[in-house]
Order: structure tokens, then sequence, then C-alpha cells
């Protein structure tokens, strides 16, 4: 029980990660493309590792997605539809985290959005089949009222 309550929280963390992203880049401007692209790597990175955790292995600790994507490989062979994704999405983990790194621009953040939703998806319907993300219903902060509690007030 244990395992499948790890499974639940890593994929839950993955589903925040891509709505933080999500919001960074729709709903917040300027863009914050740095910020999206991060939590895109992040949602992808948590619903691989989810998926593995569901396996009973062990994972590398690691942030590289196509290491992560092989091994969950070894278990399904539908992940290597993703292997484009997670070669695109694995170098935001810094690139994105960092000054002085290469410019990301608005196409390509809304490309990783794309492929972190698809990771996330394949996972959680892998997972617990009847949960992909239901994209269709746009959240906001107000839906999440702990986030208020460490908004910064404003005079």
């Amino acid at each position: 029980m244990r395992d499948q309550m790890q499974v639940s929280q890593w994929l839950s963390f993955a589903r925040d990660d891509l709505l933080i992203a999500r919001h960074a880049f729709e709903d917040i401007h300027p863009k914050q493309i740095f910020i999206a692209c991060y939590h895109c790597q992040q949602a992808a990175e948590k619903a691989l590792k989810a998926y593995l955790i569901s396996k009973n292995t062990t994972f590398e600790r690691t942030h590289d997605l196509v290491v992560l994507q092989g091994q969950c490989l070894d278990f399904e062979e539908g992940f290597d539809d993703l292997l484009a994704d997670c070669s695109i999405l694995t170098p935001y983990v810094t690139q994105a985290r960092y000054p002085n790194t290469e410019e990301i621009t608005e196409p390509e953040t809304a490309s990783a959005l794309h492929r972190a939703e698809r990771i996330v998806n394949y996972c959680a319907s892998l997972i617990t089949p009847a949960s992909p993300i239901d994209t269709s219903a746009k959240k906001t902060v107000d839906d999440y009222p702990i986030a208020i509690a460490f908004s910064p007030k404003r005079p």
C-alpha cells in the first residue's frame, strides 16, 4: 500500500508541476518562459518516476529524462514514442534555472508544455487508466487556497 501511496504522490506532484508550467506561460504577463520550461521538465521527470515506482523498481537518481524513459521502456514498449519528448525536455532542468543560458522562445515553451503533458498523460494512463489530465478546465490560484497564504501582501 505504501508504494501505491508513493505512486499517487509522485503523479500528483507531476500534475502540479504541469499546472504551474501552464500558469506561468499562459496567465502571467510577461510570460515566465524559463519557469514554465523548468516545470515541464519536472512534470515529466516525476511522472516517469511515478511509473517506475508503480512497477516496484528502483530508478537512477537523475534528472535525465532519456535515462528514465529507457528504464520505463524495459516495462512498456510505448515509451519508445516519448524519446524525442524526453530528449527535448531534459536540458530545461538546468537551462531554465540559471542565468546566462540560451534563450528559450515562446514556441519552444508551447512545445515543451505539449510534450510534458503527453508524458504525464501517458504515465498516468498506465498507472491509473482513467486519470489523464483534464486540460479543458482551466484552474486558477483560487482552486488552490493554500497558495493564497504564500502570496505577498500588497500595501
